[in-house]
């Protein structure tokens, strides 16, 4: 854990990366939407939160982690963005937004499907005001279908999807993966649309709408299960530590106790690891001589390597494995990521200032990075809902000071 004390930075200097100059209105709360907010501030975009009054994102308040009455999942959704309050089910409240909306490139949002509709600052309303706004919009199951009104979650999103039954070891009920994975998905193809509507939007001019869904995120990334089934009638199913006839590609023992990632499935790595081994005639036996083979003969090739691993400590077998161009790893605890050289050399490991607890925070890095407008973490997210108020509709709407203060008492902001 870090215990760093440092001056705060300035939470009013300007972005820099490929997206400067852009403006996100973030609307929505937990995790999705805010996810690809954050993407693309990431990269340099000016995020707005927008956050109705007395009813703060229930994000601010997540983590595992608690010190002195802070949680820690706030300084990574939350940062690099400006933090405003604003009641959309107000007249006013609507106004306000469709001006603020008339100045962004992007709005982004999570609601259920209807619900910008309803309060009268749809996509249809926010592009005749402003041809050329992008509206990226994250739901269940998207803006269309029978579904579509639904609630939708990212634990239900994995599991009708398919996505968790993929999941865990044969015969057992699938285990949920330790994070919101359909909500991280979601968010960023949610990301990847609005990048692509802005690129569009420099040829044509327009905006668009970019419909994102959980379950729909988490169907897309199953590789060739679809097909399979549709083509042969094979349902994928779990596989536990490897990915059956895909071999050889699991985890295998050290001398220590623990265990290594060892990934060898394509024919000329696989020649590499049976040097390695010792065993070069391996890699022309009938049983394993090609990708097919290996795959029927899965559980007798785990063995033998397993066998030959076991007598390494982890760093040895690893070296050994790297020296020969094979394909191997660890499996890390999060403590282990924290101190992984590689990846503070690579900028992955990451301070945040948290205004909150007064001291840096580490968390994930900037991905990807660009070599001549690298994005940044200008901060670890507003402490406070609305503590960019008089900073946003001043610098945006030109509201003075007493203007504010009036919104602000009569519940507007």
């Amino acid at each position: 854990m870090t215990d760093n004390t440092v001056a705060a930075p300035d939470r009013s200097a300007a972005p820099t990366g490929p997206l400067e100059g852009v403006t996100v209105l973030e609307l929505g709360t937990l995790i999705a939407g805010p996810h690809a907010a954050r993407l693309l501030g990431d990269m340099g975009a000016d995020v707005i939160k927008i956050e109705p009054p007395g009813k703060p994102d229930p994000i601010r308040t997540w983590g595992q982690a608690e010190v002195d009455g802070h949680r820690f999942y706030w300084t990574v959704h939350g940062r690099n963005k400006k933090a405003i309050t604003l009641d959309l089910r107000s007249d006013r409240g609507r106004e306000i937004f469709l001006r603020l909306a008339d100045h962004a490139d992007i709005v982004v949002e999570n609601f259920r499907p209807g619900t910008l509709e309803r309060l009268g600052i749809g996509p249809e309303v926010l592009s005749e005001r402003n041809p050329g706004i992008i509206v990226v919009r994250v739901s269940g199951y998207g803006q269309t279908g029978p579904d579509s009104t639904r609630a939708g979650y990212a634990s239900v999103a994995e599991a009708a999807s398919g996505l968790r039954y993929l999941n865990g070891y044969p015969g057992q009920l699938p285990p949920r993966l330790a994070l919101s994975l359909g909500d991280t998905l979601a968010g960023m193809f949610a990301a990847q649309g609005a990048l692509a509507a802005l690129y569009r939007r420099s040829v044509t001019g327009k905006g668009q709408v970019v419909d994102t869904s959980l379950i729909e995120s988490c169907v897309a990334v199953q590789e060739s299960a679809i097909a399979d089934y549709d083509a042969g009638g094979v349902v994928r199913g779990p596989s536990g530590t490897r990915l059956d006839g895909i071999a050889p590609s699991n985890l295998y023992p050290t001398s220590e106790g623990t265990h290594v990632i060892i990934a060898a499935n394509q024919d000329s790595v696989f020649a590499r690891l049976c040097q390695a081994m010792g065993r070069p005639e391996l890699a022309t036996d009938e049983r394993f001589a090609d990708h097919a083979a290996r795959g029927r003969n899965q559980d007798e090739l785990d063995e033998l390597i397993g066998e030959w691993s076991s007598q390494y400590s982890p760093d040895k077998l690893t070296e050994v494995l790297s020296a020969a161009g094979v394909v191997v790893g660890p499996v890390n605890t999060v403590a282990e990521v924290v101190a992984d050289p590689h990846l503070r050399a690579r900028g992955m490991i990451a301070e945040h200032y948290d205004e909150r607890a007064q001291r840096t925070v580490l968390g994930p890095g900037v991905v990807p990075q660009f070599s001549d407008t690298p994005g940044g973490i200008r901060n670890a997210g507003p402490p406070a809902p609305g503590c960019d108020n008089e900073t946003v509709y001043g610098e945006v709407l030109g509201l003075s000071a007493d203007e504010v203060a009036e919104l602000r008492a009569s519940g507007v902001i």
